[in-house]
């Protein structure tokens, strides 16, 4: 059977992709363009309104292009709105995230893997997948899903439940599954990471699941997803400082610098909370790439509010923004909120913050100038991702999933040579 997978969205999402490639491959699936494929699946995200036209426009395409697929789409925009999904062009197949487990039993019940029929050992029998074939690397490992904070503009707790743990036994299995396949690096990833094991028996928390693997016998190293800020205690930067195993990376949602605004968020830190977890990570560790997300437009900001925003992350440590201008989610508690703001001034302000940004950015990768950095080559082997996360262009010459390490010899464009 020939498969494409269409993905949008998370890293959880991608790691759920990913797991769902490695059983069909498993059961003798090979990988097709999605208008050669016998089975189209369309894991959808519904963070935003243009999360859901992306996939609601890849389904039709699929229709389109493809009539006699079978089609399935999951993700969270159909957990939340399956009956627009079913009423698209063309018999589409939905399941819930909460179902997404069960869709290769579903589409082909009973089937061995071929590495039952044919016995483990390399190649496609033995191994499901490994680094390349679905065009990355790194290996996305979901240790975490569901989450129960309650953010005002958020959808994700209705479409992926409560927050549940994978049990470090498990974890490791996966890790060693991983490695086994050849992957080098492998992604620790949930919808809200942070609270890992607290609903354990016993219970966990994401620093005793970092120490675990820490021990992994095999070469792997780690690199840790999103963080919110009130997850990340000194503890847990202090650790990824001084392993050796975890990547000086960070990405910590900010969302924005007004306190006012983050209450109406109903996000649980100040804007002095969330200044000490990055200055702590710069602190420790000079080198590290500093991630985080930026909601422009939410529901009654001031100008003054969006300017403390623009002023923090221009002086802040911060080396690459995400920034979503505010998209009304259907039934979360931000659609009820008054002081709506334009949709040009939304528009405004998420350009501008972009374009702070953008000269964090820059002035963190000319600061790297000469610096030798460890990291992977990319399938192809022109670019290779450091451990503080740039994307680096070096000659040709290597092949993909090679450990290396980089000088950096340009700032713009990113460049490098390998050393």
């Amino acid at each position: 059977m020939r498969y494409a997978v269409a993905t949008f969205g998370c890293r959880v999402n991608q790691a759920d992709s990913l797991q769902l490639e490695m059983e069909l491959r498993a059961r003798g699936g090979t990988r097709a363009s999605i208008e050669d494929a016998d089975l189209v699946v369309v894991n959808s995200c519904s963070v935003t309104a243009t999360a859901d036209q992306g996939a609601r426009q890849i389904l039709r395409r699929v229709n389109r292009l493809n009539p006699e697929a079978r089609v399935l789409a999951t993700g969270c925009y159909v957990s939340r709105d399956p009956d627009t999904i079913a009423e698209l062009p063309g018999a589409v197949t939905v399941v819930s995230n909460d179902e997404k487990h069960t869709i290769v039993d579903r589409l082909l019940p009973g089937e061995e893997t071929t590495a039952s029929r044919f016995g483990d050992g390399p190649g496609a029998c033995g191994a499901s997948v490994s680094p390349g074939v679905i065009g990355r690397v790194a290996f996305m490992l979901r240790v975490q899903t569901g989450c129960d904070q309650p953010c005002a503009y958020c959808v994700i707790p209705s479409t992926r439940g409560r927050g549940r743990s994978l049990d470090a036994a498990r974890v490791l299995t996966a890790v060693g599954h991983a490695a086994d396949c050849g992957f080098k690096e492998v992604v620790l990833t949930g919808v809200h990471l942070g609270s890992y094991g607290r609903d354990l028996d016993p219970s966990a928390c994401l620093l005793d699941l970092l120490r675990t693997l820490d021990m992994h016998p095999s070469r792997v190293t780690f690199r840790i997803s999103s963080l919110e800020p009130m997850d990340c205690p000194p503890e847990v930067v202090d650790f990824v400082a001084t392993s050796g195993r975890f990547a000086p990376h960070f990405h910590l949602p900010l969302q924005h610098a007004s306190d006012a605004m983050l209450r109406r968020m109903r996000r649980p830190y100040t804007l002095d909370i969330y200044r000490r977890v990055v200055d702590r990570v710069r602190d420790r560790m000079p080198h590290a790439g500093i991630g985080s997300d930026l909601i422009a437009g939410f529901p009654g900001e001031q100008d003054g509010d969006a300017r403390l925003t623009r002023d923090y992350v221009s002086s802040s440590p911060l080396t690459y923004v995400h920034v979503f201008p505010y998209s009304p989610r259907p039934g979360t508690e931000a659609t009820r909120l008054d002081g709506r703001v334009a949709g040009p001034l939304v528009r405004e302000r998420a350009r501008s913050l972009r374009e702070v940004g953008a000269e964090r950015s820059a002035s963190f990768r000319k600061g790297l100038v000469g610096a030798v950095r460890p990291g992977l080559t990319l399938e192809g082997g022109g670019v290779v991702v450091t451990d503080n996360y740039l994307k680096v262009s070096v000659p040709p010459g290597h092949g993909g999933n090679e450990r290396v390490h980089v000088q950096i010899t340009s700032a713009d464009p990113l460049a490098g040579e390998i050393q």
